[in-house]
């Protein structure tokens, strides 16, 4: 009778994972809605043989390469657990620089309106709703399965947006905003890094941006300016080799005060502009 027909121990069960401690802790806590503190506390404690049987395929979904937040269905961002599906982009920690650079550019307690344009999972729209429940959010999606995860992340942590399935901004209403942030696609269509690790996973409509990467933020930088108000700001990650032709297209469109941010890894991560109008 094998380990898995048979009631087995949570120690067991992490010592045959195949996966490192850590990832393989973390995989079992999610299945057995627990903390790591009761893995460690209770090593001996036994678990069924069906549970085990569906403990051990999570692990071999891990050990294939699907990316844990996809398993789990969650990610933590900005201090806020987010559900997290193979619609979206996995929320990384340098985009939190985006929230960031939106919130010191935007004057507390102003009625000021925030535009993000390809919300994905509304990590950032509602890490800015949260962190500033006085701004106005709207944020767009081509992906309506993809604004289905950010409306139950919205819902779940009570932030007020407005969510438009809108290819950038192609359906949106009228009115300008203050300021504009965005995590578009930027990785070159023939960038070898699509095949590797959790990104193999992602979906590609909201990776490619075109043969060089940047064919997404051009559309932006050019059309923002038709929908930020004198005075607004524009907000775009970009991609760590990315640098010096997102300040070039910034500035060459009329942008002032054009500065390009690096992330927590001291990599080049963001630019931002300001439009005068």
């Amino acid at each position: 009778m094998s380990a898995v027909e048979a009631d087995a121990s949570i120690g067991s069960l992490l010592g045959e994972a195949g996966l490192p401690r850590q990832e393989a802790e973390l995989l079992l806590c999610s299945f057995l809605g627990c903390e790591r503190s009761h893995l460690l506390a209770h090593a001996e404690e036994a678990i069924n043989s069906s549970k085990a049987r569906l403990a051990q395929d999570v692990f071999a979904r891990r050990r294939a390469g699907e990316p844990i937040s996809y398993i789990t269905c969650w990610r933590e961002f900005y201090g806020i657990r987010l559900c997290v599906t193979p619609d979206v982009l996995i929320p990384r920690p340098e985009t939190e620089l985006l929230v960031e650079l939106a919130l010191e550019r935007v004057a507390a307690g102003s009625p000021a309106r925030v535009l993000e344009l390809g919300t994905g999972s509304g990590a950032i729209a509602v890490a800015l709703s949260r962190e500033r429940p006085d701004l106005t959010v709207v944020a767009t999606d081509i992906s309506e399965a993809a604004l289905a995860v950010a409306r139950r992340n919205a819902r779940d942590h009570g932030a007020a947006i407005e969510f438009v399935n809108s290819d950038w901004f192609e359906v949106l209403g009228p009115g300008r905003f203050d300021l504009i942030v965005s995590n578009p696609p930027y990785v070159a269509a023939s960038d070898a890094h699509l095949e590797r690790d959790d990104v193999r996973f992602e979906p590609r409509l909201a990776l490619v941006g075109g043969d060089d990467g940047l064919a997404c933020i051009r559309t932006i930088a050019a059309r923002a300016q038709s929908r930020l108000r004198p005075g607004g700001w524009l907000i775009l990650e970009h991609g760590y080799d990315q640098k010096e032709p997102c300040v070039e297209l910034l500035l060459e469109l009329g942008y002032a005060e054009v500065e390009d941010l690096k992330d927590l890894a001291g990599l080049p991560r963001a630019c931002a502009g300001h439009w005068r109008g």
